[in-house]
């Protein structure tokens, strides 16, 4: 499904962010992705969507070597992930049945079927009732389960996480690991950076830690090892 073979990343001034990552994940995982602060947590992720090059090695989802992937081909990869952020993204002057048609309405999906599977997601998100609300009207866990709603929307292979519940409240946080939860076992597999100790160590799943771009820990149930 997804597979790094000696990934390497540098920046400039021969700053080394990742240093020769191989790694392999599953169709189906659930993967939580670990580490200090500076580990090089979010270069990996970004590695996974192309958002960052590799300096050197081979990523592959499926069949396609993300590191030979050429620019234009970037938004047909894109369609096959979803991807969430700390922050939401999401578009202000929009309601939320727009924020989430949005995705689809860039691929030109039809009105009728965009009308369907918009409510569905919502209805898995536990929004149907928010539909016509703007984001400013919601909470920040509103925000954030309107943004995975954009993001599994067209039932993407890989869901890839960035610190999803990092500005959330504890609460509102294992609200989010619920509807996660519920998408990986609909057949979604997901890549998740996470710094929230208690959501790791209580709803176990397979931990890779990174620290100095490498990883130190690959664990099937593991626990996150860190002080948080």
């Amino acid at each position: 499904m997804i597979e790094m073979k000696d990934v390497w990343k540098a920046y400039p001034n021969n700053v080394k962010a990742i240093n020769g990552i191989s790694i392999r994940i599953k169709k189906g995982e659930f993967v939580y992705v670990v580490g200090p602060s500076g580990a090089g947590k979010s270069t990996f992720i970004k590695l996974m969507y192309r958002e960052e090059k590799p300096t050197k090695g081979d990523i592959f989802i499926d069949e396609i070597n993300l590191a030979k992937l050429k620019e234009r081909a970037i938004p047909s990869l894109r369609r096959r992930m979803g991807v969430v952020f700390q922050d939401f993204k999401l578009l202000p002057t929009l309601t939320v049945f727009e924020n989430v048609a949005f995705a689809l309405e860039v691929i030109e999906e039809n009105p009728a079927s965009i009308k369907r599977k918009v409510m569905d997601v919502l209805e898995i998100v536990k929004l149907k009732n928010k539909a016509r609300s703007l984001p400013h009207e919601l909470s920040g866990g509103e925000q954030q389960r309107v943004a995975i709603a954009r993001a599994v929307v067209n039932k993407p292979e890989v869901l890839i996480a960035d610190e999803p519940t990092g500005n959330l409240d504890p609460d509102t946080a294992w609200e989010i690991m619920d509807i996660l939860d519920d998408i990986n076992h609909r057949g979604t597999t997901v890549v998740m950076a996470t710094h929230n100790k208690d959501i790791v160590n209580t709803i176990k799943k397979r931990v890779v830690a990174i620290e100095g771009g490498r990883v130190v820990r690959d664990e099937v149930r593991g626990s996150y090892g860190y002080e948080a």
